[in-house]
């Protein structure tokens, strides 16, 4: 035993080289990527994220094991299924390492529901999560057009689908059908099935490729994992949100999709679309000839009746001629009694006033008004005498109150010989002893003013004695 021991470890004097750990991880990683090329895991997916590199990172488990795993952002962009939470799946991959934290994973380039059991309860969690967004509501659903002249199919250009669909429309009631190809399965399926549907809404109401009046989005029947394009979330989306009216025509009668859900009418099968879409021509000539007829019928029935009702109106008036005549005749008496009407008035007006002139007495009018005259000249001459009065009244007044006002003035003292001396501020001056020596006085006499100075200052001025005046008449000063 010591001896294999000493064979197969190596002292401390072996020339074996040490590896570094970065060596020996490479050479792991190496030796596992070569053992393991492309392998397909079945596991429940935990713990998924996708931080801001857009990869997503999880981890794949069963009852004794975990795997990390990795999906890089490129081909997290093609999978036809998002990772969740507790979903089952079938991972295919390749198997490698991490050096950094000494763990293997695998690196997913596809993903798929591991049995139909697993895409029945994804199934059933995306359409309560998308139906308590209120998309399947029915008031949200739009009326189909009555006679479309242009309808977009949705669908694959190869398939039985679009040859059932072309043949019912022209058989039924001929119009446009613009084709959209798509994948109706498969990787990318629901992604060119969503960019159709928006497609079509985008197209503009007067452009060269006509707006389609409905769509029908439309694929043969098959298993539920051929459908799974139809219950992809962004093609419910796109059905829901279309503000053309949308037909879901996928797989057979029993077959339902989400879509289906968010449709606004689903048709049981891709020719039971077409029906939905277009009326049958022949039931719309029907239609129309039997209305026609109708209409017809009901018109001459209107048109018998208002005849009958206006001849018996016509029997009711009496004939044009007869009222001419009758209305002549009351025009030619009218007429006469015109005629005759003025030398009548002026007759019987001469008559009156013959009687008028009789009753009346020509002479105590004329005695009355002579009485009158002499009355009206009487107060004529009364007024005249009272006026000169009155005028002869205010004369005398008015001189009195002359004389009166003239005694009053303070100039009238200067026609009897007095003189008014006034300062150089023209205030009357009332005593010598207010002027001062060489002071400019002016002297207003009753026929003019001259200007003077005074000489001395303060003295009595000697004046020339004046005669006295008569006591009776008073001094103004």
């Amino acid at each position: 035993m010591s001896d294999l021991l000493s064979r197969d470890a190596p002292g401390p004097d072996h020339n074996a080289p040490p590896l570094t750990v970065s060596e020996l991880s490479q050479a792991l990683k190496r030796k596992v990527e070569e053992s393991f090329g492309y392998v397909r895991v079945r596991g429940e997916v935990s713990q998924p994220k996708v931080p801001g590199s857009g990869h997503c990172y999880l981890r794949l488990k069963d009852e004794d094991a975990a795997l990390d795993a990795i999906i890089w952002r490129g081909t997290l962009s093609r999978l036809s299924i998002r990772p969740e939470e507790g979903m089952e799946v079938i991972a295919t991959g390749k198997l490698t390492t991490y050096p950094g934290r000494s763990s293997y994973q695998i690196i997913i380039e596809s993903l798929e529901l591991a049995g139909q059991g697993a895409l029945l309860k994804l199934l059933e969690d995306r359409r309560k999560k998308l139906a308590a967004e209120g998309l399947f509501e029915d008031s949200r659903k739009k009326p189909l057009p009555f006679l479309p002249t242009v309808i977009g199919v949705v669908t694959s250009p190869t398939g039985a689908v679009i040859r059932d669909i072309l043949h019912r429309i022209s058989e039924r009631c001929p119009c446009r059908v613009i084709v959209w190809p798509v994948r109706v399965q498969g990787e990318g399926a629901a992604d060119e099935i969503t960019a159709a549907i928006n497609g079509f809404n985008a197209l503009p109401e007067d452009g060269a490729i006509p707006r389609p009046d409905v769509i029908i989005v439309a694929r043969g029947g098959g298993s539920l994992e051929d459908l799974w394009c139809f219950n992809e979330e962004n093609v419910v989306r796109a059905a829901a949100a279309s503000a053309i009216p949308l037909i879901s025509a996928v797989g057979h009668e029993t077959d339902w999709t989400l879509i289906d859900y968010a449709a606004d009418r689903r048709a049981p099968t891709p020719t039971g679309a077409a029906e939905m879409a277009v009326p049958v021509r022949l039931e719309l000539l029907c239609n129309v000839q039997t209305r026609h007829g109708r209409l017809v019928q009901a018109v001459t029935r209107v048109l018998t009746e208002r005849r009958i009702h206006l001849e018996g109106l016509i029997r009711g008036i009496p004939r044009l001629d007869a009222i001419v005549a009758q209305k002549t005749q009351d025009l030619d008496v009218l007429a006469e009694r015109l005629s005759l009407g003025p030398r009548s008035l002026l007759q019987t007006k001469s008559q009156d006033l013959a009687v008028v002139s009789a009753k009346l007495n020509l002479d105590r009018f004329r005695r009355d008004i002579e009485r009158h005259v002499q009355d009206v000249e009487k107060l004529a001459q009364r007024f005249a005498r009272a006026a000169g009065r009155a005028v002869d009244d205010c004369t005398a007044k008015w001189e009195s109150l002359a004389a009166r006002l003239e005694s009053s003035s303070p100039l009238s003292p200067l026609k009897r010989g007095y003189a008014l001396v006034r300062d150089a501020a023209g205030v009357p001056v009332l005593s010598a002893a207010g002027v001062a020596a060489g002071a400019a006085l002016e002297i207003e006499f009753n026929d003019g003013k001259v200007s003077a100075r005074a000489e001395g200052g303060g003295a009595k001025p000697q004046v020339k004695p004046v005669r006295k005046p008569d006591p009776g008449q008073g001094t103004l000063l």
